[in-house]
């Protein structure tokens, strides 16, 4: 780790990319990339900039630009998007020491991603990667549409990656505190990369993300409000000190697992009743390795026979948990460990605006013990006005699973689109968002691309 001051699918997360740039069209006179030589990000030990034809991933399906296997399984399959839109890509990365990300075969972390398109509307979107993955893992569900919209578009892979995040820094917590520093960074340079490519600097800023790059959400608008207009939360994780926390509900699903541990129990930590079918799933692909490599990342020294992933050396091992998980009790953990998680902990002091959207069947962060404490955080502490709420009916972590069930599921992505649009006409145009609420699962329609917060499931929040 080193900052220039200045859970998705693991199997994805997994894979690196080493590619060949083509050579990318020069600037025209008719403006299309026009100031292109003029961009310099601040503070990037390394830029890269391409005038492209299209910055959707339709058109940078199969280049160096976008990297479609790291966004697998975050979106359902027949999800429209849009496209054509000329533009400015510029990929780099941060002075830092760590290597987990081999994206064009570069080996360095803090890489970026930034697109400004020819038809700009004076906005910027700054995101951080979800679960494990990279800069490009939400081109599909949230640079396609913001930038069709006109905004620029900046993305981190927030400065460590992959299932060995953890062995990023020298204390516990260090690596996702660079999460949120890399976040903070890269906001600023965007903002100043816009203001040269433009002209003047971005009229209104917005934070977003999913898991936790809902988290970084969070995070940002509770401690710097002044980079930003608002945000929307996709399902963010929450951690606090004294719980809830990932490290309070993840030990109970190992311990089903592991056969010591009942249905009754995972309810007891906030799994909702009618997922019990997503767990078999999870307990393969999610479960057992994200609490292997968050209590590495802030409690190390709980089994050393056990480090965490790379105790193992194939897939199904590095997914696997560790027996001794079964049985971790946070709450009885050394001082050090709550004061690992109190230096990256929410408080609900927002400063900006915030939309949260979580499913009601997420079977990796339970609303019951993430958003919906987070909401009852931001109340108690006196920011209620800034936040609105919606719990979408059949949503669950990751669209991709809405092609296994989509009798029983439906994607958040339509929904979050439409929230998104709601902050912006909030923030910038007064109208205020409906009330808090559970948006309901349509019978029929379009499920997968259809979608308004102004729907209401019949037993409301």
């Amino acid at each position: 780790m080193q900052l220039s001051r200045g859970i998705p699918l693991l199997a994805a997360t997994l894979v690196a990319t080493a590619l060949t740039w083509p050579t990318p069209a020069a600037g025209r006179p008719d403006g299309h990339c026009a100031r292109q030589q003029r961009v310099h990000v601040p503070g990037a030990a390394l830029q890269q900039s391409a005038c492209l034809g299209d910055l959707t991933t339709t058109g940078l399906a199969g280049t160096p630009y976008t990297d479609m296997a790291d966004q697998a399984g975050l979106t359902a399959k027949a999800t429209r998007t849009p496209s054509g839109v000329p533009g400015v890509q510029i990929d780099g990365y941060f002075p830092d020491s760590s290597r987990f990300n081999a994206t064009h075969g570069r080996r360095h972390d803090a890489q970026f991603v930034i697109r400004l398109p020819d038809h700009w509307n004076g906005g910027l979107v700054v995101t951080g990667a979800p679960g494990t993955r990279r800069q490009y893992a939400t081109d599909t569900a949230i640079s396609d549409q913001v930038l069709a919209q006109g905004f620029a578009y900046a993305a981190t892979d927030k400065g460590n990656n992959g299932a060995d995040f953890y062995r990023d820094g020298t204390r516990p917590g260090d690596a996702v505190a660079e999460w949120n520093a890399r976040t903070t960074q890269l906001t600023r340079a965007a903002k100043r990369a816009v203001a040269q490519r433009y002209g003047h600097a971005p009229r209104r800023t917005y934070m977003t993300g999913i898991s936790n790059g809902g988290y970084l959400t969070r995070w940002q608008l509770e401690n710097h409000p002044e980079l930003y207009d608002g945000g929307v939360d996709w399902e963010g994780a929450l951690w606090t000190a004294d719980g809830p926390n990932p490290l309070t509900s993840l030990p109970t699903t190992v311990a089903r697992t592991t056969g010591s541990a009942r249905d009754e129990d995972l309810y007891s930590v906030g799994f909702a009743r009618g997922s019990e079918f997503l767990w078999p799933y999870h307990e393969k692909a999610y479960w057992g390795v994200t609490q292997k490599i968050y209590r590495a990342e802030f409690d190390p020294a709980y089994d050393p026979a056990c480090p965490g992933p790379t105790a193992g050396t194939t897939t199904e091992q590095v997914l696997a948990p560790c027996v001794t998980d079964a049985a971790y009790d946070y709450a009885s953990r050394p001082a050090s460990v709550h004061r690992a998680v109190a230096r990256v902990a929410l408080t609900g002091r927002i400063g900006r605006p915030l939309i949260t959207l979580h499913g009601d069947l997420d079977a990796l962060l339970p609303a019951a013990t993430n958003s919906d404490v987070y909401a009852r955080m931001i109340d108690a502490s006196g920011r209620g006005r800034l936040h609105h709420y919606y719990t979408v009916e059949g949503g669950t972590h990751v669209d991709g699973l809405y092609d296994t069930y989509p009798d029983r599921l439906r994607p958040i992505l339509p929904c979050y689109r439409s929230a998104f649009d709601t902050l912006v006409s909030w923030v910038e145009r007064g109208t205020p968002p409906p009330a808090d609420h559970a948006v309901s699962r349509p019978a029929s329609g379009d499920v997968v691309d259809s979608c308004t917060l102004a729907d209401r499931a019949e037993a409301a929040r």
